[in-house]
């Protein structure tokens, strides 16, 4: 039987609500189509083992299914006691372990049916919500997560906030399915931004600060950039259309990067954002799920069309032309650093972002011995690591002792590779994965490590990302170098991003076996040795020598390096 619209049953939903209260009040251990797609709004995805589906098929067993929570926490930042509430979450209602997700989020594993609604309300409790973590709205709003004491990282942080209550969906569903257990009122609920339908896709927002791009900031729908002459906030540059997800094959589908739309004054930003927001609700594309971001529909209308119609619905506001921006990488600042009031802040480095006791490794013990201890508030980064602050500089030799009683690496003992890569969590539990992600990448690091080594190359600071399928969760397609599951043990490797976040890269191999990957590095990595002029970084090198025609173009996410290289500059 073919799958409903989407857009019919967010129609048909009672904003949001579908019958995901009667399915929990059943004995059953999983959801039915319809609510499986309001969950998402709710913060939730059903998902089941992949590990043992075959085995579980093979006995007549149905699959074991599972739920993935995932909290919103805007910019990243969390109380210690948050934290906690997300550990003993882990032991009580998942898998133990705790996931840091690629926007600045928490995901907890392996909930069972019986279990979500009390894990929803323990997460509610403690201050934070799951409300718009996923499904067709404004998702989690990112910023960059430095915790340095000046106006400007002060009010990036103050702007997340902002702009995630002022576009938080105003449903009563989530109270009612999840904290109270019943409706408050039956009078006729409105949803002011979103409608009836809501977004035609999910919809991102992010906020860095030059010239560190950690927020990956040109992959948004909306990216915000501050200008701060002598240090003071005046307003933000908007970047508007970024966006990763595609289908293998699929030519009409591509990863954008976002473009610069305007300026605007800090007053006017949330209205600015609201405006562009709205324009995306009312010509986005309902009719095709896999061209309905607002990447598309700037694509199709053309970027002054689109300048037009956000400048008609803020009416008032503020704005002149982007400023000139520069940025230098996408690395989180590992390691201790002063903040600029004499406390320090530390940046601990965390494989993947799975945050659990592996083997010698015990991130998840230090955390919890850390909070419990101390009390130091935490950010969490885009790439998937964690800065704690506010640290006394008389505690630094305390914390160095737990953390390295615990096994965690410093970064000294860390190559700028290992210190950057990343790798979306697919398999067992992503029910999109088509091959390994987190669980193969740092096998895969320690083999290109070997090779890096080898060459003489150690040190290079190169960007390497890795996701199980297409949709981009791990932002593969502006690395340096990345690797996407097309089959089991079979990825695409893309090349030519940069370790700055502002180049996208271009398919270079249609097929590598992952045993044939450091083959495959190494390859491109003594061409570069060979080629490089002076100090000159990868990034560098690739965007010198090898350009192969106008770009971006969906073509370069298609068709590999070697074809396009045959078609002559222009065509």
């Amino acid at each position: 039987m073919a799958k409903r619209n989407v857009e019919d049953i967010k129609r048909e939903s009672r904003h949001l609500r579908g019958g995901i209260a009667d399915e929990l009040a059943k004995g059953t251990t999983h959801f039915g189509e319809d609510d499986i797609q309001l969950l998402k709004f709710h913060g939730s995805y059903q998902q089941d083992d992949r590990d043992v589906r075959k085995e579980r098929q093979k006995a007549g067993e149905e699959r074991a299914f599972i739920m993935m929570v995932r909290s919103k926490i805007p910019g990243g930042r969390l109380t210690p006691e948050q934290y906690l509430v997300h550990d003993r979450c882990a032991d009580d209602f998942g898998n133990g372990t705790i996931r840091i997700t690629s926007r600045q989020g928490f995901q907890i594993h392996g909930v069972l049916k019986g279990d979500l609604r009390s894990h929803i309300r323990r997460i509610n409790e403690s201050g934070l919500t799951t409300w718009g973590a996923c499904g067709d709205v404004v998702r989690n709003v990112m910023a960059t997560p430095v915790p340095l004491d000046t106006p400007v990282h002060r009010d990036t942080q103050t702007l997340a906030r902002e702009l995630s209550e002022a576009f938080a969906a105003k449903s009563r569903a989530y109270s009612e399915i999840w904290l109270d257990g019943q409706r408050v009122t039956d009078e006729p609920e409105e949803e002011p931004l979103y409608g009836e339908v809501y977004l035609p896709r999910k919809f991102k927002i992010g906020i860095a600060i030059p010239p560190r791009n950690d927020v990956d900031i040109l992959t948004h729908d909306i990216g915000l950039v501050p200008h701060a002459p002598d240090g003071e906030l005046d307003g933000y540059t908007v970047f508007v259309g970024g966006g990763f997800g595609m289908t293998h094959g699929k030519t009409e589908t591509h990863p954008a990067l976002a473009q610069p739309l305007l300026y605007a004054a800090r007053g006017d930003v949330v209205a600015i954002c609201r405006a562009i927001i709205t324009v995306q609700r009312d010509h986005g594309d309902r009719e095709n799920r896999k061209r309905a971001r607002m990447k598309y529909l700037i694509e199709t209308k053309g970027l002054e069309w689109f300048r037009g119609e956000v400048l008609s619905r803020a009416e008032g506001a503020w704005v002149s032309d982007p400023k000139p921006i520069t940025w230098e990488t996408v690395e989180d600042p590992l390691g201790w650093h002063e903040q600029g009031d004499g406390r320090l802040f530390l940046g601990v480095w965390v494989e993947d972002g799975r945050i659990a006791d592996k083997g010698e490794r015990r991130w998840r013990s230090a955390f919890r011995a850390i909070c419990e201890r101390f009390g130091f508030p935490i950010r969490l980064t885009p790439n998937c690591n964690i800065l704690l602050h506010d640290i006394e500089p008389a505690q630094r030799s305390e914390v160095d002792a737990l953390l390295a009683e615990h096994g965690i690496p410093t970064v000294d003992h860390l190559t700028r590779v290992r210190q950057t890569a990343m790798a979306c969590v697919a398999l067992p539990t992503c029910g999109l994965a088509l091959a390994e992600s987190e669980r193969a990448l740092p096998g895969l690091l320690d083999r290109i490590e070997e090779v890096m080594r080898d060459l003489g190359l150690a040190d290079e600071p190169i960007l390497i990302r890795m996701t199980g399928c297409p949709n981009g969760c791990a932002r593969p397609y502006n690395a340096d170098i990345a690797f996407v599951g097309r089959s089991p043990e079979k990825y695409a490797m893309f090349v030519g991003g940069s370790a700055d976040g502002c180049r996208l890269a271009g398919l270079h191999t249609h097929t590598v076996t992952a045993d044939e990957i450091p083959g495959a590095v190494r390859a491109l990595l003594e061409e570069f040795r060979a080629n490089r002029r002076g100090s000159e970084t990868f990034s560098a090198w690739w965007g010198r020598t090898q350009t192969s025609g106008a770009a971006p173009h969906p073509e370069q996410f298609h068709v590999e390096l070697a074809a396009r290289r045959s078609v002559p500059q222009g065509e």
